[in-house]
């Protein structure tokens, strides 16, 4: 398995990527958008074979970006951003944040609490609007 921790910023995404014993295998700063998810696809080929094996942990369960992670076949988990708090609160002495320790916080929480914390699958079934009309207009 690769666990993948995504700290996601308006304009950026920290990644940090670890194996099944929590070493890190690579860390990354990309930047929004199609060419940054590009060379996320491209950073995750270096170490997993297939895309079932890799498990993404995000503080958000919506957007392009997870819509294109779901979309390559990758396991992907919205984490509330209130338990990626507490489990820094439980595992991080100094209380110290920034989004490159988020990252590995965020793969760490999916590699060694994804049979015990209430993960919410970003992937699964959910009601989707229309991208082409705003959400106020009714036809």
């Amino acid at each position: 398995m690769l666990f993948v921790g995504d700290d996601w910023a308006e304009d950026h995404h920290d990644i940090y990527l670890m194996n099944d014993a929590g070493d890190r295998l690579a860390s990354r700063r990309l930047p929004e958008g199609l060419a940054g998810i590009g060379r996320l696809h491209g950073l995750i080929a270096e170490y997993a074979q297939d895309p079932a094996q890799v498990v993404i942990g995000i503080e958000t369960d919506r957007g392009l970006w997870v819509d294109a992670l779901a979309a390559a076949g990758y396991q992907v988990f919205a984490i509330n951003p209130l338990a990626a708090a507490r489990y820094r609160d439980r595992h991080h002495v100094s209380g110290a944040k920034s989004d490159a320790s988020d990252a590995e916080l965020l793969a760490d929480l999916v590699r060694t609490d994804g049979t015990t914390t209430d993960r919410s699958p970003a992937t699964a079934a959910r009601p989707r609007r229309s991208r082409c009309w705003p959400g106020h207009i009714r036809i």
